[in-house]
């Protein structure tokens, strides 16, 4: 073997040490791998478009914490009753008990429980938000996260308020047993008040939306607006086939196939959610400005009781 030989085995088997840290460098989180088409995208990029693909328009998932800031105007975001934390009323326990579930989960996401609430601006519109957390124990609707949508539509009942709550879920927490599934009236009931109040509320289905949020909530709304290929649906394929004993399409579940079928309204890329929506709020429930103070009041209401007057010929 010449020397020649040598140096070009010992390159193909050996990469070069600018490489090894190169590869390294990517595999630090500064770039992104997507899901569908398997590009790479420079993080930065991804999350200035407020994490859709760039390439094929692939929605990632998105944390509470960064959805609200996606939809709210800056520094106008007030958290409602953040203070509620989940208990353990039936000592449930599965592989491990509820309680320790609970903490396990908290201590890893930063949150309290599977949605936050609060109210805040959109493009200067007010707005009653709820954002569930898929992360938080699949997003599953517990007793807490009931008693805050249910608070959250209240406090936008008494204020005028529209509603708008991010959906993504699997469904009812079912280690609260009964206690979950009454969620679900609960919050329809407080949406029927909100309702006969003549006042406007938008569901927004994101990946995925399931089980008992389906069943009540994600689909009482106004108009119902979903991500796109979101999925959206009841029980899962299998059940649903066993039960009809019938073979259903591919994709059935996809908010593209309910969108033709009417279950929703339109899929508004995330991109545009926040614009849509302030249209959409700004069309349906119109908001007065607010009056100016009692002395600007008084002088307008002076000056238009002299136009009358003119008006009237009864003063030159």
């Amino acid at each position: 073997m010449s020397i020649f030989d040598w140096f070009a085995k010992q390159e193909k088997s050996e990469p070069p040490i600018q490489q090894q840290q190169k590869e390294r460098e990517i595999a630090d989180g500064l770039w992104t791998k997507c899901e569908a088409c398997t590009a790479l995208t420079y993080t930065k990029d991804l999350q200035a478009n407020q994490l859709v693909c760039t390439e094929c328009g692939h929605h990632f998932r998105v944390e509470s914490a960064e959805r609200i800031a996606q939809l709210i105007d800056k520094n106008t975001w007030k958290p409602l009753n953040d203070h509620l934390t989940p208990t353990d009323p039936l000592n449930f326990c599965d592989r491990k008990p509820y309680s320790d579930r609970i903490k396990d989960t908290q201590d890893k996401t930063g949150l309290v429980d599977a949605v936050q609430t609060g109210t805040g601006l959109i493009d200067g519109l007010p707005l009653a938000l709820g954002v569930m957390d898929f992360r938080f124990m699949g997003g599953s609707m517990g007793s807490v996260v009931g008693e805050k949508l249910c608070r959250l539509i209240e406090h936008a009942t008494q204020e005028r308020f529209p509603v708008v709550i991010v959906c993504a879920s699997g469904g009812a927490r079912m280690q609260e047993g009964m206690l979950s599934l009454m969620q679900m009236a609960k919050i329809s009931g407080a949406l029927e008040r909100h309702r006969n109040a003549k006042l406007l509320y938008i569901p927004v289905l994101t990946h995925p939306t399931t089980g008992g949020v389906t069943a009540s909530f994600a689909m009482l709304g106004d108009l119902i607006i979903a991500e796109p290929n979101a999925t959206i649906g009841f029980a899962g394929r299998r059940v649903i086939e066993q039960t009809l004993r019938e073979k259903l399409p591919d994709g059935f579940q996809t908010s593209e196939y309910l969108l033709k079928h009417g279950f929703v309204d339109a899929i508004v890329s995330r991109t545009q959610l926040k614009k849509t929506l302030a249209q959409l709020i700004s069309i349906h429930q119109p908001f007065f400005p607010v009056l100016p103070p009692l002395n600007v009041r008084e002088k307008h209401h002076h000056h238009s009781e002299e136009m009358v007057l003119k008006m009237d010929g009864k003063e030159e």
